[in-house]
């Protein structure tokens, strides 16, 4: 563990805590399970555990330095204020960075588990951190806060511990990845492994694979929209390229240089199994049975996470509170523009 100086004095803990074996919801056991942490604020402080998205990782807060990427939301005097809560993130299960998933060390071969690694769900996930918090001895949270594939984590979370937590926090997620989400993330996959140099997922590692970054465009367009592009590039042309073009292409280089293609379809899958009605009687029997206090939040133009959807989810639910979000930004609404929303959560918390 290291301390951080720069987050204005307030206590920074990094790490990684092994849990041991897991059982997987497929039956199939993982040996040496570790996930990779970050922790800001003071124990003796109300704990927010913070579950990340597809492409985040246990850096929510980061440093003054390297701001995390929830650094607008969560922060000294910021709507989640690390100087009154105790903040916990875990990179997931099935990560790249530093938890367990495809580029750890297979015990059973000696070799990185590549495209051999098992598949997982969100409830693995979730089973996961619960094993660590508890190495980490800490018994119960005050808030779980997650959004789109964090927010099915939180969901399960509340579901499969349901006397772990005080208050759920779920922000542009669905009770189930629809139909159409599914359709993009197979176009997603199926571009990856067409990659020349895929090589049935044990490519190269100093190889790109051009595929990753065709998968990352073909999220950016799910994640923002049309508004959202028009008002940004205006069909704008620098040297015979249109604008919008080269912004997708440097957003695809970008995740490829940080990510790994295994993990990416890991992750994938893991977010088309969401379905938290599966073994419960379906998601309106599921429903019931969250009885928290909860905060659900979704955004305008989210193709992906529906707001017809999520207001649906929401009167179902027994102890809801819902907002809708206005804004251009579509599914990534959940990233940016905290001044609209960022209120509502400090409300929530301080109810």
């Amino acid at each position: 563990m290291v301390a951080d100086p720069l987050q204005h004095q307030i206590k920074r803990n990094i790490g990684e805590v092994a849990i041991g074996p897991l059982l997987l919801s497929s039956g199939v056991t993982l040996d040496n399970v570790t996930l990779s942490y970050e922790i800001i604020g003071a124990p003796s402080n109300p704990t927010v555990l913070v579950c990340h998205a597809l492409t985040g990782n246990q850096f929510a807060v980061g440093t003054t330095e390297e701001p995390g990427w929830w650094s607008g939301l969560i922060g000294s005097n910021q709507y989640i204020d690390t100087n009154q809560y105790q903040l916990i993130t875990f990179n997931v299960l099935g990560g790249c960075h530093g938890s367990t998933g495809p580029n750890s060390i297979n015990p059973n071969t000696g070799e990185p588990y590549r495209n051999d690694f098992p598949d997982i769900t969100i409830r693995d996930m979730v089973h996961a951190q619960n094993k660590a918090l508890a190495k980490l001895n800490i018994s119960t949270v005050d808030i779980i806060i997650g959004g789109s594939l964090g927010g099915m984590q939180v969901m399960e979370w509340g579901l499969l511990y349901p006397d772990f937590m005080k208050k759920l926090i779920i922000l542009a997620a669905t009770p189930s990845l629809s139909d159409y989400g599914i359709a993009f993330n197979h176009i997603a996959e199926t571009v990856v492994k067409h990659d020349a140099n895929w090589n049935n997922g044990h490519y190269d590692t100093d190889s790109p694979i051009i595929g990753l970054e065709i998968a990352r465009m073909i999220g950016m367009v799910t994640y923002r929209s049309p508004e959202l592009f028009s008002d940004r590039f205006k069909r704008e042309q620098i040297d015979q390229s249109f604008s919008v073009s080269s912004y997708l292409d440097y957003q695809g280089k970008k995740l490829a240089t940080r990510f790994d293609p295994n993990s990416y379809l890991t992750l994938l899958r893991a977010m088309n199994s969401h379905d938290i009605g599966t073994n419960r009687g379906g998601w309106r029997k599921a429903s019931t049975l969250l009885n928290q206090p909860i905060l659900l939040l979704s955004f305008d133009n989210d193709l992906i996470y529906t707001p017809a959807t999520i207001q649906h989810f929401a009167d179902s639910l027994a102890n809801c509170t819902y907002h809708h979000v206005k804004n251009i930004f579509g599914h990534d609404g959940f990233l940016t523009e905290y001044e609209k929303w960022g209120p509502l959560i400090q409300d929530f918390l301080n109810t």
